[in-house]
């Protein structure tokens, strides 16, 4: 349980918490900060604080940290409300970890240096008539095809393409993202103020050497960036869950109008203790899954249920908070209606939650595979 944490991550834990408190809330809060100085800022201070390489190889001047100590720091910056502000980690390896040259000169070293920028792409259009896909000729490899949903893909030096290789199966592929042949053919964005874009890939030719790892190794390297993924929005969300909670216990015990506390009502208390079971019983199920993954378990059943009911928590609980505060949470500025269009977006990240319940269930009856 959080309550229980090794003495190393507790202290990492309280060293965030100082961080958050003191430094990234009043950031958070300053609206005379434009969107590239609070980047700078947040990225100055979370240095300071050791929490910036966190997220980055040990050989690359990274911090070995544990899933455990992970999910601590993103449940205590949710907590305060300031876990999505940019620049708090420095950017990870992604399907990059571990590759072989020339890849690591030339794209692993400079993406975790920040020098170059990475997106992953991965999700096929429903009206695409197949999953995009590679021929290899000698040693190119020529793709075609289309991906719909590049998050920040407009603004990427390269993606990580999951390619279908003819012949020798699924592969992720570093493609630059001006390479003749890549075309963005819609930007967008998203409620939660996301950037995206539609990408088609017409006879783009790499070299072969771009494959990351081997032809038919796409599958499992992409679903490992996901399934991290999926437990970042997992700690985020329950972290969210206990700052709502906190802001609705205060506005209850504030005084009213009426004459008596909002919490004295019934009613308002049969709703408020909704809130802090689901979250309880989320945030357990983080903390456990976190445990087992560092144990060595295989945890991808735990991730996908513990993704799934964190963020139709969240939803909920930020949902219910907006009701028992009235009018003024749907204000633009008040920080729950900001809070309600971003978790809307986790149900659909890394994973529909119905695809996910179907993956759960797959596993088990027909494959025999998971504890749960």
């Amino acid at each position: 349980m959080p309550e229980s944490l090794p003495t190393d991550i507790a202290a990492l834990r309280d060293r965030t918490e100082a961080l958050a408190r003191d430094t990234l809330v009043p950031l958070r809060d300053d609206d005379s900060i434009d969107a590239s100085t609070l980047r700078a800022r947040v990225r100055e201070a979370s240095k300071e604080a050791g929490l910036f390489t966190t997220t980055q190889p040990e050989d690359f001047g990274g911090t070995r940290t544990s899933l455990l100590a992970m999910t601590a720091v993103r449940d205590t910056l949710g907590a305060y409300n300031v876990g999505h502000l940019p620049g708090l980690f420095g950017p990870g390896p992604g399907v990059l970890a571990g590759v072989d040259e020339p890849l690591k000169s030339a794209y692993l070293t400079p993406l975790l240096a920040g020098e170059k920028r990475a997106a992953f792409g991965f999700t096929e259009p429903d009206k695409a008539p197949r999953a995009t896909w590679g021929v290899i000729k000698g040693d190119r490899l020529v793709i075609n095809g289309q991906k719909s949903y590049v998050t920040g893909g407009d603004d990427a030096d390269f993606i990580n393409v999951l390619v279908e290789i003819d012949d020798r199966g699924p592969a992720m592929v570093v493609v630059d993202r001006h390479a003749p042949g890549v075309e963005v053919t819609a930007r967008f964005g998203t409620l939660d103020g996301s950037h995206h874009a539609y990408f088609e890939f017409h006879d783009v030719d790499v070299p072969l050497a771009h494959v990351i790892g081997k032809p038919g190794e796409g599958i499992p390297r992409a679903l490992r960036q996901i399934g991290n993924t999926r437990l970042v929005f997992a700690a985020e969300s329950i972290g969210v869950c206990r700052y709502v909670i906190d802001f609705v216990t205060d506005h209850l015990n504030a005084p009213h109008r009426s004459g008596t506390p909002l919490g004295a009502r019934e009613g308002v208390r049969m709703r408020y203790a909704d809130l802090r079971i689901k979250a309880y019983a989320a945030r357990s199920m983080l903390y456990r899954t976190a445990r087992l993954g560092d144990a060595g378990e295989n945890i991808f059943n735990e991730t996908v249920a513990t993704k799934v009911y964190a963020t139709e928590v969240v939803g909920e609980v930020v949902d219910m908070g907006i009701q028992l505060v009235g009018g003024i949470a749907l204000r633009t500025d008040h920080p729950f209606e900001e809070l309600y269009r971003r978790v809307r977006t986790l149900r659909l990240a890394e994973g529909a939650s119905d695809i996910l319940r179907i993956n759960l269930a797959k596993g088990r009856l027909e494959r025999e595979l998971g504890r749960i």
